[in-house]
């Protein structure tokens, strides 16, 4: 063990943040440190947009479902998948008519990959300052109406939200699956993984159970089960296509 592992596995989602402000430097220190993440073919391919006005947070909140710590926080990042540059550098360099791939699903893959690359890396980066974060999958609830409020144009997409601040409070550490549930040695054993979910599902009870006061104890294949059956944001794929991610 050692402070970078330490650091790491003592991560907790914050969803409540002191009104102690974040500087700008700080700002772009987290965002310096996402930019050294690995990033396929150094293409780099994302963008990250700092949100720090309190009319423009309120909104973010009521579009990304009403979450409050969106408006609280007193930085909201957005990590966004960005191939607009590389469009841009084809149009600049390419013969006149040159056909390019900006929209396939490999480059949409990687910028999407590339976010997620950068934004962990900014995560470690803002917790090793004393801050926390939580993740926001909602920023996709109504995608369209998020590019419109942030100017975003063709071939960027938010790919999801961070909420930045000091915590104001002190959630436990939530369980993870076991190690023998995810890590494979040589070849995917499925025994070792179904064996290890159900262990997780009897953690997780006792988590909930101890967490909710009795008031919540479903395995977590459970609720895996039932999120699964529930539509999501079907409306992501023709937004993508709108975006000019064509996926061919």
């Amino acid at each position: 063990m050692n402070e970078v592992i330490n650091l790491l596995k003592n991560h907790r989602s914050i969803r409540k943040y002191s009104d102690r402000p974040v500087g700008r430097e700080q700002v772009e220190e987290i965002v310096a440190a996402a930019q050294m993440a690995s990033s396929s073919s150094n293409v780099q391919a994302y963008s990250v947009i700092a949100v720090t006005e309190e009319d423009r947070k309120d909104k973010l909140a009521e579009l990304c479902g009403s979450q409050t710590y969106i408006a609280e926080c007193p930085v909201f990042l957005v990590w966004c998948a960005d191939l607009s540059r590389l469009k841009s550098a084809a149009e600049r360099h390419l013969p006149a008519g040159t056909e390019t791939y900006e929209g396939a699903v490999e480059n949409f893959i990687v910028a999407t990959v590339d976010a997620a690359l950068a934004a962990q890396n900014g995560a470690v980066a803002a917790e090793s300052l004393g801050l926390g974060i939580v993740y926001i999958g909602g920023i996709r609830n109504r995608s369209e109406e998020v590019a419109e409020l942030l100017g975003l144009p063709e071939l960027i997409y938010p790919v999801f939200g961070m909420c930045v601040g000091y915590t104001d409070q002190e959630p436990g550490l939530r369980p993870r699956l076991p190690l023998e549930a995810v890590l494979h040695w040589n070849g995917y054993d499925a025994e070792r993984s179904e064996a290890g979910v159900k262990a997780y599902d009897e953690t997780m009870v006792k988590y909930l159970r101890d967490r909710t006061g009795g008031m919540k104890d479903t395995p977590w294949s459970v609720l895996m089960a039932e999120k699964l059956a529930q539509p999501a944001r079907l409306h992501m794929r023709e937004f993508l296509r709108r975006r000019g991610f064509g996926l061919k």
